[in-house]
């Protein structure tokens, strides 16, 4: 058999035009602008061109196939969503393994044996027609549900007789970024969806001036009612939702990415009630809990960086008069809140692990009292606690590094927490042990790290090591299981991963530390982690890869150009490349909280000083790299990743290792992926870190 050294790499030619581009009296050229046409003959023609290297390069790993094997192997146990009760029945998803997509079920007991209400995985012969989300009625008798095709964030949305399992006919297209909203009798739901593309435009036109409809049950899409819409806002987004009670239609106005938003309401006693701007300030973000009457609860980070929860008197609504309910923790950063029972029950992170606190309520705006913790079985990742405020249960699910994803029950009226679905996959997880230290980044801020890796590991400098990061939007990395990651770890590898300055460990100011003009904390972070682990004689430059998606690619790139001489491999995936472009395309507008705008001289400076594409330079020595991306994905469009990797081939010394770019087709950004298609994915993932690591 052919060794990866007996196949020469002899990249496929990319045409370079003249494009250049003046920001603020800086021309940036952009010879592989024609890549960003992904219909054009001449860039799929490179694409497959593309696909035949690197799949040339993979088929001769010898570990490829005993990776895809071993994975195959470890994926195949149950899995299960985190049960709604809604009129009696209880929904939840399920797959037995190796279904390329998850089944919702249904019970009419929680105990009784469930049916399959929807199954994907009879709607396409290639898996890639997802469920894309479901929402009961009230009295559970139908079902709204959406349908995501080939990976991309466009959904259909459906309704099916719970009953019968057959649908209505009922059809609502071009929704994304939207779930749906009963009515409490039934009679229909409420969606936000954006206007038809423009032919040729579905999958890279920018999607701007969402709107928000009430679909009648049986009636033609055309005919939905407008509910609320701002033409003098392009980029404001609407989420709604109806109150338990069903007295208020509640509206979430995001705008992009950003965490502050506004929140609207509208009276559903009163049909021609005018739509209410409760909070209209944009100064603060806004989570609807939950109300009693009149009295709305949130939770916020309006004077209060770590989340608190507030009580607002819509009858009386000026800020004066509102009331705190649970105060601002001291340290630990409020995650997620939802009232049941009379209970709110707090999920928080404690050093970026689950922490869950459960305070008592009396209905009023008066502060909560705390009542207890919620023992979790170890450091990990709790979520779900669903409900409405009359239910007497709640589920959630638990996760960790080598616990696999566990569904528990818990009674509100005991307090006690019984193991609903439990998963068994085939390890020890005594085997394996997970730590957590501190590092100093390059300005001295303490950032802390996880690292899980079998017992008994030899601190050498000599382990093969993935170190995966993110980094932004107020997204938190936890604890997670993950069979490729288990897959490496019983190879010998270690897994390393940071809590990044961008994200939401530790609230708000940790998030913006990592934006704008400080977006490049982000990256020192993750090079700090990486010094600390070569320091620490877990691994060394050889020996170590680095691993990202999306932001994370962003990461990954930036990281790999700025400190090409620190990483023995590299793997970027659907990653923002092009930081001059981002928002040209379907949702990247929306990432200017994050990033800031190229039209602004002070974050073009910034954004050109980083952005992976641009700071590329011949000759370089560039680490193993393997790009990964996908044709249908609609929200970091592919261009990025093809102009990078056109960029990278070029620019790569002649004694350098392989850069090679994988492109999935029939797939979008990662979700709803089949699972087919993840496993492919990951198993030349291992493969070429692997085999550029020198792993036995």
């Amino acid at each position: 058999m052919l060794t990866a050294e007996d196949v020469p790499l002899v990249y496929p030619v990319a045409r370079q035009d003249q494009q250049a581009d003046d920001y603020h009296g800086v021309k940036v050229a952009d010879p592989y602008r024609w890549l960003e046409d992904d219909n054009s003959e001449e860039t799929k023609a490179w694409v497959e061109a593309e696909n035949k290297v690197t799949f040339a390069y993979l088929s001769t790993i010898s570990q490829r196939e005993e990776f895809k094997e071993r994975m195959t192997k470890l994926w195949n146990y149950e899995r299960f969503g985190v049960p709604e009760h809604q009129g009696g029945r209880y929904f939840f998803t399920h797959n037995s393994g190796l279904q390329n997509q998850r089944v919702l079920y249904v019970a009419e007991k929680l105990q009784s044996p469930p049916r399959v209400l929807l199954d994907p995985n009879t709607l396409s012969t290639d898996g890639t027609v997802a469920l894309a989300g479901y929402t009961p009625s009230e009295d559970g008798s139908l079902l709204a549900y959406g349908l995501s095709r080939a990976g991309s964030d466009w959904e259909e949305w459906h309704v099916r007789d719970v009953a019968t399992g057959a649908d209505r006919g009922d059809l609502v297209e071009w929704v994304k970024f939207s779930g749906a909203a009963w009515k409490k009798d039934g009679s229909g739901f409420y969606y936000s969806r954006y206007d038809a593309p423009k032919p040729g435009e579905e999958k890279k036109g920018l999607n701007e001036f969402q709107k928000l409809y009430f679909h009648p049950i049986g009636a033609r899409q055309a005919e939905d009612p407008l509910v609320y819409e701002r033409r003098d806002h392009a980029g404001w987004g609407f989420g709604a939702d109806v109150t338990d009670d069903g007295r208020y239609l509640v509206i979430n106005v995001s705008e992009g990415t950003d965490r502050k938003n506004r929140f609207f309401y509208r009276d559903l006693a009163d049909e021609k009630s005018p739509v209410v701007e409760l909070l209209k300030d944009f100064d603060a973000s806004y989570d609807f809990i939950s109300n009693a009457g009149p009295i709305f609860f949130f939770k916020t980070d309006l004077d209060a960086p770590r989340g608190r929860v507030i009580a607002i008197d819509i009858e009386h609504p000026p800020r004066g008069q509102w009331k705190e309910v649970i105060g601002q923790s001291s340290s630990d950063a409020l995650e997620s809140v939802s009232l049941i029972h009379g209970q709110f029950l707090c999920t928080y992170l404690h050093d970026a692990h689950s922490v869950v606190k459960i305070f008592t309520a009396d209905g009023s705006a008066a502060p909560a009292k705390f009542s207890r913790d919620l023992p979790l079985p170890a450091l990990g990742s709790a979520g779900g606690f669903g409900g409405k405020s009359t239910d007497t249960e709640t589920f959630y699910s638990f996760t960790s590094f080598t616990v696999p994803g566990t569904i528990y029950r818990l009674d509100l009226l005991t307090g006690e927490s019984t193991v609903f679905r439990e998963p068994h996959v085939e390890f020890n997880p005594e085997n394996y042990e997970t730590k957590q230290v501190f590092y100093t980044s390059k300005d001295g801020t303490r950032v802390p790290m996880f690292i899980t890796h079998q017992r008994g590991l030899k601190l050498d400098g000599k382990n093969p090591t993935v170190l995966y990061g993110y980094g932004g939007f107020d997204i938190s990395l936890t604890p997670i299981f993950n069979v490729t990651d288990l897959v490496w770890m019983e190879k010998g590898g270690v897994f390393a991963m940071p809590n990044l300055r961008g994200g939401g460990e530790y609230g708000e100011e940790w998030h913006l530390a990592g934006t704008k003009l400080k977006k490049q904390n982000v990256f020192d972070d993750f090079i700090a982690a990486a010094e600390w682990l070569i320091a620490n004689h877990y691994t060394s430059t050889p020996k170590l890869a680095i691993q990202g998606g999306s932001n994370g690619g962003l990461l990954i790139g930036a990281c790999m150009t700025q400190r090409p001489d620190l990483f023995g491999a590299a793997l970027p995936a659907v990653g923002v490349m092009d930081m001059l472009r981002f928002d040209k395309f379907t949702i990247g507008w929306s990432w200017r909280s994050d990033y800031g705008s190229p039209a602004n001289a002070d974050e073009f400076r910034a954004l050109y000083a980083y952005s992976p594409l641009q700071a590329l330079r011949p000759g370089v020595r560039y680490p193993a790299t393997l790009i990964t991306t996908a044709d249908h994905d609609d929200r970091v469009v592919p261009a990025h990743s093809f102009k990078f990797a056109a960029r990278l081939q070029e620019c790569q010394a002649k004694d350098g290792p392989p850069v090679l770019i994988r492109i999935e087709t029939r797939a979008g950004h990662g979700g709803n992926k089949p699972t087919t298609k993840i496993i492919a994915e990951r198993a030349d993932e291992l493969a070429f870190v692997a085999r550029v690591l020198g792993m036995p």
